[in-house]
């Protein structure tokens, strides 16, 4: 019986390279006014989860699908996170998370991940493989009334990207993803784990506090040159409303590096049109190669140290050095 359930599974996931699986079918026709609504309750969803909050990350392997595997131990941890909008053109929605730790007395702040939203995409940065991000194309009737969230790393280079539709179920507002591939988070990659990379389902929700992030996640391993499932994982993200922390330290370090970071942005958005996605060493420890430096002279153009102008040029000049064609 456990033989035939894990060949199900098997069948069941794609490949690395397969398109992803469609969620559901297409949206139904609306009215121009429906259409109008929906269209605004889905940005106020969106747009809701810019602010501070007190973050709780609840991470828990849980059903094995490969024989001998035994699940971790649930990782469960916290910290202050301000969510701002740094760009809204309507159908174009990106929010920036910035970490607050307070260490010795002080108050450090880490860029942290990045969320952009395009309402009926054409196509979407995916993950493809180790070191690649690949344009996939979404199928045509499949675009209107949906959504594109593309997920970016601390040094704004691609992470995963999906698109799904916001609903409403049982008086629940969500946005659900299709399957979606991702590389390994660093709290897995550092422990070199039997499997390299997940295969999951994202999940956004709003409740009267905050917001919650979950993900149903396959984790994937490569075994005689196929990839095979290994573990199962649950991961929720909450975020609760909160603001007793220096709410400060992040504003300021964004007001600081915003324009930098919109130049790195645009960097990565050109070399993955000029180079047909992205391909870039990651390393365990850092993600890609470069992200420390990049985020060093983030540092450096903060503190003074280092002209906007001149950290730009540095920064373009490493990303275009550590990057290579897409085959």
């Amino acid at each position: 019986m456990k033989h035939w359930i894990r060949l199900s599974i098997a069948a069941a996931l794609m490949t690395a390279t397969a398109a992803p699986a469609l969620a559901d079918g297409p949206v139904r026709v609306r009215s121009p006014e429906e259409e109008k609504a929906i269209f605004e309750a889905d940005r106020r969803d969106i747009l809701a989860m810019a602010g501070n909050y007190k973050v709780r990350f609840d991470m828990r392997e849980s059903t094995p699908w490969r024989e001998g595997y035994v699940p971790i131990e649930a990782k469960i941890s916290g910290g202050h996170e301000s969510v701002r909008v740094i760009e809204d053109t309507g159908r174009i929605i990106r929010l920036q998370h910035l970490l607050v730790v307070s260490h010795e007395g002080k108050d450090h702040v880490i860029k942290h991940w990045r969320q952009d939203w395009e309402y009926e995409p054409e196509k979407v940065l995916v993950y493809s493989g180790p070191d690649s991000w690949a344009w996939e194309e979404v199928p045509e009737r499949m675009r209107a009334g949906r959504w594109s969230q593309t997920v970016y790393q601390v040094d704004d280079s691609p992470r995963y990207g999906g698109w799904g539709q916001w609903t409403t179920e049982a008086g629940v507002r969500r946005w659900r993803s299709n399957w979606t591939w991702r590389p390994l988070a660093r709290r897995d990659a550092i422990r070199g784990p039997v499997y390299d990379r997940y295969l999951g389902i994202n999940r956004h929700q709003s409740f009267p506090g905050g917001w919650v992030h979950w993900q149903d996640n396959t984790k994937m391993g490569q075994f005689d040159g196929k990839l095979e499932p290994v573990v199962q994982e649950y991961v929720l993200n909450t975020y609760t409303k909160f603001d007793g922390y220096s709410v400060k330290a992040a504003d300021d370090y964004w007001a600081a590096t915003k324009g930098y970071w919109a130049a790195v942005r645009g960097e990565w958005d050109r070399i993955a049109a000029a180079k047909n996605g992205i391909r870039i060493t990651e390393a365990a420890e850092s993600g890609t190669l470069i992200a420390s430096r990049l985020l060093e002279i983030a540092g450096d153009v903060q503190s003074g140290k280092l002209a906007e102008a001149e950290a730009i040029k540095t920064a373009k000049a490493l990303m275009d050095q550590a990057t290579k064609a897409a085959n």
